[in-house]
């Protein structure tokens, strides 16, 4: 939960004179789309209304516009969730990202040699949007647009090692945690430690909790607009504790580079 000084904060940012050039609803709207993404893609125009300050009619006017456009639907309890033509939306910009990243990734596997991946955390999965094979005849590989449940990957953990505990506990919640191999982590108190030790060493490791005989080296990119990592993925012989050493710093300068990339791609205020 926010503070209440964020609160105040996001309800000025809401209210306030829209940049120059900019439409007040149009604004307004993808805000709202935002904040019911935050809050788990269901809200109630109540619930909209205290987070981003804005009056209950204005909300109402705006949320039966996206519902006629097909960008939000209206439950038959009343509240409202994101709607289905935001899933082509979203799968479009997937693709373009994987496509701009594929740079970063080629460069992630000549420094490394091992297979350089590229995954987003869409709702409660991680979907892999871009990746480059390794040049090794023994590699990795995992199907662009392939969806896995977050406790068993080493960018599962990058993506949620700095969601707050009780919201990683809720999604673990409604995912569940089976088990994809022996070693795979199966409790919520232990994929947090595990979150906690990605928080303490700067980047995570899914060892052979995905696939048997396959090790993963993960780190977040910074600032990305919206919640991506990079990894890259290869047989646990190759992929050692020693391999590691060296393969973790190219992760987080490669993640570093993107961030300034998407920062500098971004439209100014």
């Amino acid at each position: 939960m926010p503070t209440s000084s964020a609160s105040t904060t996001d309800a000025a940012k809401s209210s306030a004179t829209p940049a120059s050039g900019g439409v007040q609803s149009l604004e307004r709207a993808f805000d709202l789309l935002e904040r019911m993404a935050d809050a788990g893609g269901e809200v109630g125009l109540s619930e909209l209304s205290a987070s981003s300050g804005l009056p209950l009619p204005t909300i109402h006017r705006l949320m039966r516009t996206l519902v006629a456009c097909g960008y939000v639907r209206q439950q038959p309890n009343r509240r409202y969730a994101l709607g289905p033509r935001l899933i082509r939306l979203g799968e479009s910009a997937s693709r373009l990202l994987g496509t701009w990243a594929r740079p970063y990734l080629a460069r992630l596997v000549e420094e490394t040699g091992e297979t350089a991946n590229m995954a987003l955390l869409d709702g409660d999965e991680i979907v892999y949007v871009a990746q480059v094979p390794s040049k090794h005849s023994m590699r990795m590989f995992t199907e662009v647009g392939r969806r896995v449940l977050p406790h068993s990957t080493g960018v599962g953990k990058a993506l949620l090692a700095h969601t707050p505990a009780e919201e990683v506990r809720a999604l673990l919640a409604r995912t569940g945690m089976p088990a994809a191999t022996e070693k795979t982590i199966t409790t919520a108190d232990g994929f947090l430690d595990a979150l906690e030790e990605v928080r303490r060493a700067g980047y995570a490791v899914d060892d052979n909790e995905q696939e048997i005989g396959v090790r993963c080296l993960a780190v977040s990119v910074p600032d990305s607009p919206t919640a991506a990592a990079i990894s890259i993925s290869g047989p646990a012989g190759r992929v050692t504790e020693a391999a590691t050493e060296k393969i973790v710093p190219v992760l987080q300068q490669v993640a570093a580079e993107l961030s300034e990339a998407l920062a500098a791609s971004a439209p100014s205020a």
